[in-house]
C-alpha cells in the first residue's frame, strides 16, 4: 500500500487530474455547446467518445511519464529545495523509475499512433512523441536553461487543449467531409475558444514555473542551474512575473466584458470573483515574498486559479 502511494505520489496524480478534467470538460462542455446540426450525430458517435477517452489516457500517462523522468534526473535538486518529498531512491528505485517511465511513455505513444491510425490525423501521434522527447530534454537539460524550460511546460501544458481541437477536426474530416455548410461544430468559435483557454493554461502555467524557480533558487543555485531568478535576479523575474499576471488579467476582463455584453453576466461575475481578482492577490503577495515558504504558497495558490478557469467550461454546457 505504502508503494501504491509512493507511486501515485510519484507521477503528481492531482496535476494528471487536471488534466484529465481540462480535457473532458473542453470536449463534452464546449466543444458539444457548439454543435449547430444535431440532426447528424455519425459525428458524435459511442466508438468517437471512446477514442476521445484513449486521447485522454494517453496525454496522462505521457505526463506521468514527464514527472517521473523529472524526478529521476533531480535527484540532487530536490534533495536540497525538497527532502521530505522526495519519492525516487526512497520509496521507488531508480532503476524502477525509469522502467516505469519508458512503459508509460511507450503506451502512451502506441495509444497516440492507435488514434491517428483511426482519424487519419497524424498531427496527435507526432506531437505527442515530440511531448515524451520534449519531457525527456527538459529534464536533462532546458529545466536548468534560462526560460526555455518554463516556456516548455507552459506549451505543453496548453497542448492539453489544443490536442482535442485537433481531434474533433479529425471527425469533421472523416464523417462530414470538409466542406462548410456540412459542419456538426462551429468550428470558428471552437477556434476562439481553443485560442482563449491554451492561452490562459500557457499564461497561467508559465508564471507558475517562473515562481517555482523562485521556490527552488537554492538548490538550483548550488546545482548551477540557470533559471531567472539566478540569472537576472529576484527583481526582476517578479516583474517578469507581474507583467504576464497583468496581460492574463487584462484579457480575461476584455473577454468577460464581450461575455457580459452577449448575455453571459454569470460567467463574467464568475471569472471576476475566481479568476481575476485570486490573480490580483498573487501579484500583491509575490511583491512581499522572501522566503521559500511564500513562494510554496503562491504556486499552490495558481492552482486553485487554474481549477477555477478549467471549470469555467461547465458555462458552456448550461448555456448551450
Amino acid at each position: 500500500m505504502k508503494l501504491i502511494v509512493a507511486f501515485l505520489k510519484l507521477i503528481r496524480w492531482p496535476n494528471l487530474f487536471f488534466i484529465a478534467i481540462t480535457q473532458w470538460l473542453f470536449y463534452f462542455c464546449v466543444v458539444e455547446s457548439l454543435k449547430f446540426d444535431r440532426t447528424n450525430p455519425a459525428s458524435y458517435s459511442l466508438s468517437h467518445n471512446a477514442l476521445f477517452y484513449l486521447l485522454m489516457l494517453a496525454s496522462v500517462l505521457i505526463a506521468a511519464a514527464g514527472y517521473i523522468i523529472n524526478d529521476y534526473f533531480d535527484l540532487q535538486i530536490d534533495a536540497v529545495n525538497k527532502p521530505d518529498k522526495m519519492v525516487v531512491d526512497k520509496s521507488v528505485k531508480r532503476r524502477w523509475a525509469i522502467i516505469w517511465h519508458l512503459i508509460l511513455s511507450a503506451v502512451g505513444v502506441l495509444m497516440s499512433l492507435y488514434i491517428s491510425y483511426k482519424t487519419g490525423i497524424w498531427v496527435i501521434a507526432i506531437a505527442n512523441i515530440i511531448c515524451v522527447f520534449l519531457l525527456w530534454f527538459y529534464s536533462t537539460t532546458f529545466k536548468k536553461k534560462l526560460l526555455s524550460g518554463n516556456v516548455i511546460i507552459s506549451a505543453l501544458t496548453a497542448w492539453t487543449i489544443v490536442v482535442v481541437y485537433f481531434f474533433v477536426g479529425a471527425a469533421i474530416l472523416n464523417y462530414n467531409g470538409w466542406h462548410e455548410g456540412n459542419y456538426s461544430y462551429d468550428m470558428r468559435k471552437l477556434f476562439k475558444f481553443t485560442i482563449v483557454y491554451a492561452g490562459f493554461a500557457f499564461i497561467i502555467s508559465l508564471v507558475r514555473e517562473v515562481i517555482k524557480d523562485l521556490e527552488d533558487m537554492h538548490g538550483d543555485a548550488k546545482y548551477h542551474c540557470k533559471t531567472m531568478p539566478i540569472e537576472w535576479g529576484v527583481p526582476a523575474t517578479k516583474v517578469f512575473t507581474a507583467v504576464w499576471i497583468i496581460v492574463c488579467c487584462a484579457s480575461i476582463a476584455i473577454i468577460q466584458l464581450y461575455m457580459w455584453q452577449s448575455g453571459w453576466w454569470v460567467t463574467a461575475i464568475y471569472s471576476i470573483l475566481l479568476i481575476i481578482l485570486p490573480l490580483l492577490y498573487v501579484l500583491r503577495e509575490l511583491y512581499k515574498a522572501v522566503i521559500p515558504a511564500d513562494y510554496h504558497r503562491l504556486s499552490t495558490f495558481i492552482k486553485y486559479v487554474m481549477l477555477a478557469g478549467i471549470l469555467s467550461m461547465l458555462f458552456f454546457k448550461f448555456n448551450s
